[in-house]
């Protein structure tokens, strides 16, 4: 017989109703993957953009339903292929899984590829830790990989507040850039303790005109930044986009404001994810934690996700 386990499962696109708590098989691993025991799993904007048919859904023409959403995760390995080394069961780990392709990590048990994980320091809980990698994955590959952020310059951070700003603002201070963000008033308090220099309530003014010889600009917002973002940045200055409805930065424009444009699309990266959980562990890198739910509630999750105002990451908890 077929061991099962409980998961969130959708079988069709559509509203947060589609999100059913159910029975499923559990997954069997391949070569490269580990059985992991789920303890926490993040949930992210592009979840509920998934699970409505669009964000990553567009890749998944392939896939049958039912299928389980969810790529962040942090749990304790179950067991391993005969070829996996550097884990063993027992070892508590966390990471990015097989995104864009579907995670499986809303279950109680996910089979994840080995090379997209790392161990989880001891001092962050499950909690902490399946808040990470998307998010902090996401401002790395856009401050590091893309636009090669260096100690003295500055960056500016959109939407400060949210799940990639709020690790934006603390990596960029890491690295040693003077960092302004934009985020609602209400917030500002958050982002300074976070590490901000300046701090921009985009209810009360517009960013454009504050901002100034700017040498690299994240964006996760959309065409609202972006059509208004081109003249803060300083000459060879750099945008990176990350919002995928917005399409891509138009390179014209950028050569005509003498600067550059890149949009960043995030993958998993087992090397990456032990840099962070370096950083989580000594403190310089703090996941901040707007909400918990429980798995069978993964559909308020998702609602209080898409109301566009949470502060830092959502997770869901199957401890």
């Amino acid at each position: 017989m077929t061991a099962t386990m409980k998961a969130v499962r959708i079988h069709g696109y559509g509203g947060p109703e589609k999100l059913v708590y159910e029975d499923a098989p559990r997954p069997e691993i391949g070569p490269g993957e580990v059985l992991i025991r789920t303890k926490a799993v993040g949930v992210n904007p592009i979840d509920y953009r998934t699970r409505s048919g669009f964000g990553v859904a567009r890749y998944w023409k392939d896939k049958t339903f039912p299928l389980i959403l969810g790529w962040d995760i942090s749990g304790v390995v179950e067991a391993c292929a005969s070829d996996v080394t550097g884990f063993v069961p027992g070892d508590s780990v966390f990471g990015l899984i097989r995104f864009s392709q579907p995670g499986s990590c809303y279950a109680e048990y996910v089979a994840a590829p080995a090379s997209q994980l790392t161990k989880k320091p001891a001092g962050i809980s499950h909690t902490q830790a399946a808040a990470i990698p998307l998010a902090a994955l996401t401002a790395w590959q856009m401050m590091f990989d893309t636009a090669h952020l260096a100690a003295g310059q500055k960056l500016l951070v959109h939407a400060g507040a949210g799940g990639v700003g709020h690790f934006a603002i603390q990596l960029g201070k890491w690295k040693g850039a003077e960092v302004t963000t934009t985020a609602s008033g209400r917030n500002e308090a958050f982002v300074r303790e976070l590490g901000a220099d300046h701090f921009i309530d985009y209810g009360k003014s517009h960013f454009e005109e504050i901002a100034k010889d700017i040498d690299v600009q994240l964006d996760t917002v959309g065409k609202a930044v972006q059509e208004r973002g081109w003249g803060v940045l300083k000459k060879d200055g750099i945008i990176v986009s990350v919002v995928p409805e917005a399409g891509p930065l138009s390179q014209e424009t950028a050569a005509s404001f003498g600067v550059r444009a890149a949009n960043v699309f995030v993958k998993p990266d087992g090397a990456t994810m032990a840099e962070l959980a370096k950083l989580a562990d000594s403190g310089k890198l703090r996941p901040h934690i707007d909400a918990v739910f429980p798995l069978v509630e993964t559909a308020r999750a998702h609602e209080h996700v898409a109301g566009g105002h949470t502060r830092g990451k959502v997770v869901l908890s199957l401890e």
